[in-house]
C-alpha cells in the first residue's frame, strides 16, 4: 500500500508540473491526505485509507449524539465513505445521508456505513472466512465482515460453528478453503476454544476475536481472551475483546496482501 500512496504522490507532483492542477488544487489533494480538527474533541487521520488502504473508523461509544453526527460530517467533506462501529441507535438516527449517497445501518453489528454520492468501491481483492461459535457471537462477528467487505475483500461466514458441536465446522472450512481465503477470523466466548480448533485444521493464518459472551468466573470475554492467547496451536494471532474492526482490517490487509 505505502508504493501506491508515493505513486498517487508522484501522479499529483506530476500533474502540478504539468499544469493540469493548480497549487491550491494540489493543495488541497494534501490535505485530503492529512488531518482534520472538528472542535476541541476530535483529530481526524482522513488520509488513513490513502496511506494504508484502511479508512480511520470512528468508535461511537462514549460519544454524545451531537459529536459523532459532527465527526461523522467532517469525514464526508474529506472522504467519499465513513464507517462507524459500536454505534447506537440514536447516533445512527442523528446522521443524514449526503445528496444521491446513501447511509446504511448494520443493526446487528451495530455499524454504521455512510457514502457519498461519488463514492467508488475499492476493486475486489481477496478473500477472508469469519466464523462465529454461537448465535450470541455474531454481532462481533458480523462487525468483521462488513470491515472486511468495505476494504474489498470477499468475505465468506459461518456462524453457529462451536466446539460443542465440532463436526457442525468440516464444511464450512473446507469451502472456504476452496475460495482461497486468505485469512480467517474465527469469533468465539464463553471458554473461546474455536479459534485453537480451526487454526489446527487450516494452514491460513487465524485471528482470534473473543467475544464477551459468558458467565461466572472469567465471563463477559475474559475467559476467551486468555485462553486464545494461552493457545498452542501455530498461526493463531488474538485481538482484543469484542474488537471486530480490528480482526476485520488485520483479515483484509492478510488477505489483500497474499491476492495482489
Amino acid at each position: 500500500m505505502a508504493d501506491s500512496v508515493n505513486d498517487d504522490l508522484r501522479t499529483l507532483l506530476a500533474d502540478v508540473a504539468a499544469g493540469r492542477v493548480t497549487v491550491d488544487e494540489a493543495a488541497d489533494g494534501l490535505a485530503d491526505r492529512g488531518l482534520t480538527t472538528v472542535g476541541d474533541f476530535a483529530c481526524l487521520d482522513v488520509g488513513r485509507a490513502h496511506r494504508k488502504g484502511v479508512p480511520e473508523i470512528v468508535f461511537g461509544d462514549g460519544k454524545t449524539v451531537a459529536q459523532f453526527s459532527a465527526i461523522v460530517a467532517a469525514f464526508l467533506a474529506r472522504a467519499t465513505v465513513v464507517l462507524a462501529s459500536k454505534v447506537s441507535p440514536e447516533q445512527a438516527a442523528a446522521v443524514t445521508a449526503p445528496p444521491d449517497g446513501v447511509a446504511v445501518w448494520h443493526e446487528r453489528a451495530r455499524l454504521l456505513v455512510v457514502r457519498r454520492g461519488d463514492y467508488h468501491p475499492p476493486p475486489t481483492r481477496g478473500v477472508v472466512g469469519v466464523l462465529a461459535g454461537g448465535t450470541s457471537d455474531t454481532s462481533i462477528a458480523d462487525e468483521a465482515a462488513i470491515v472486511c467487505r468495505e476494504m474489498g475483500v470477499e468475505v465468506l461466514t459461518a456462524y453457529d460453528v462451536g466446539v460443542a458441536g465440532v463436526h457442525r465446522l468440516m464444511g464450512p472450512l473446507r469451502a472456504m478453503s476452496a475460495a482461497g481465503a486468505g485469512a480467517l477470523v474465527v469469533a468465539a466466548g464463553m471458554e473461546g476454544a474455536l479459534p485453537s480448533v480451526v487454526c489446527g485444521l487450516t494452514e491460513a493464518p487465524v485471528i482470534g476475536l473473543p467475544v464477551s459472551t459468558g458467565y461466572g468466573i472469567g465471563g463477559r470475554g475474559v475467559a476467551a481472551l486468555l485462553g486464545m492467547l494461552q493457545s498452542c496451536s501455530p498461526g493463531l494471532v488474538v485481538v482484543n475483546i469484542d474488537n471486530g474492526v480490528g480482526a476485520g482490517v488485520t483479515a483484509a490487509l492478510i488477505a489483500r496482501r497474499g491476492a495482489s
